[in-house]
């Protein structure tokens, strides 16, 4: 069997590309050929894994969320795929928190890949075009992902996200939406707006009942008046705390919950989305789940994927 392992060497303070020869030669025990490749670019990755996928049975790649989501990009409108194998790599490492992936053991990550069993996992799929494993979200706090400089993240991990938060997002930003599933709408003002597939969003285990293979997303809205006086602003502010503290299934006045197959959000052109961590789109938008799309190997003894 083939294998290629790919990796960003600037994800995750550069552990991987020292660990180099000890990933090839623990791979070895798997599969025959070992190829290796470090991504040169933002985008690289995913135009490497359109390249390559017929040519090998596995491909294990490192990096934080926003590495995972480029492999989505890549994977994503394809029809085969050969099987994904995972080593975290970055901060927050969301994707391998929701499914019981080693994050700080290169050991345990490497022993799943030789070890683990393969399972189709949902993803999410944006206007038909772009690709979310976990994530799809607007508003308060999201740009923080994207915008927090790569040495505030090596130096203070996911503190660095709350600081670049805090830094860029006061006053929260107020615009409305419109949500529909099927039948069901939902519209109000708000300040944040979710739509999850899995368990664990910006470090925080806040959907502890989701699942990356029950072919539906849940959804949250942290409703706002249009023009709130300042008590107003900070209960907006606090819900949105609270939803991430006690998480998705949490009883919270300030939050409207929803779920489905598939969604409309409508919102104004300049607010911009999220993906996994990763600037996507900006406006309207269709979220559909595409269940049991991306093979993962996962860990042999979670049955609660």
């Amino acid at each position: 069997m083939k294998c290629i392992f790919i990796y960003n060497p600037n994800s995750g303070r550069g552990r991987i590309a020292k660990k180099l020869p000890y990933i090839v030669r623990r791979l070895k025990e798997k599969y025959e050929r070992v190829d290796v490749y470090a991504t040169k670019a933002r985008g690289d990755l995913s135009s490497k894994v359109r390249e390559i996928a017929s040519e090998y049975d596995c491909i294990v790649f490192s990096g934080g969320d926003g590495t995972f989501n480029e492999v989505l990009q890549g994977a994503g409108d394809m029809d085969s795929l050969p099987d994904f194998g995972y080593i975290p790599g970055g901060t927050a490492n969301d994707v391998a928190h929701s499914l019981g992936i080693p994050r700080k053991s290169l050991r345990g990550a490497l022993n799943v890949i030789l070890r683990g069993r393969r399972e189709l996992l949902d993803c999410l799929c944006i206007n038909g075009r772009d690709y979310a494993m976990y994530s799809v979200s607007a508003g308060a706090f999201t740009s923080a992902s994207y915008t927090t400089p790569q040495e505030a993240k090596k130096a203070l991990g996911l503190l660095a996200y709350g600081l670049e938060g805090v830094r860029k997002n006061f006053p929260l930003r107020i615009y409305p939406v419109r949500i529909s599933e099927g039948e069901n709408c939902l519209q109000t003002d708000c300040v944040f707006t979710l739509v999850m597939n899995g368990k664990c969003v910006a470090g925080w285990k806040m959907n502890r009942g989701g699942s990356m293979q029950d072919g539906k997303a849940e959804g949250a809205v942290v409703w706002q008046t249009a023009h709130p006086s300042i008590p107003g602003r900070l209960r907006a502010l606090f819900s949105l705390v609270r939803l991430f503290v006690f998480g998705y299934r949490f009883p919270e006045k300030g939050v409207e919950h929803f779920g489905g197959k598939k969604f409309r959000i409508e919102v104004p052109d300049d607010v911009v989305w999220n993906y996994d961590g990763e600037r996507g789109c900006s406006g309207s938008v269709e979220i559909e789940v595409l269940p049991r799309k991306f093979p993962l190997i996962v860990p042999e003894n979670n049955k609660n994927i």
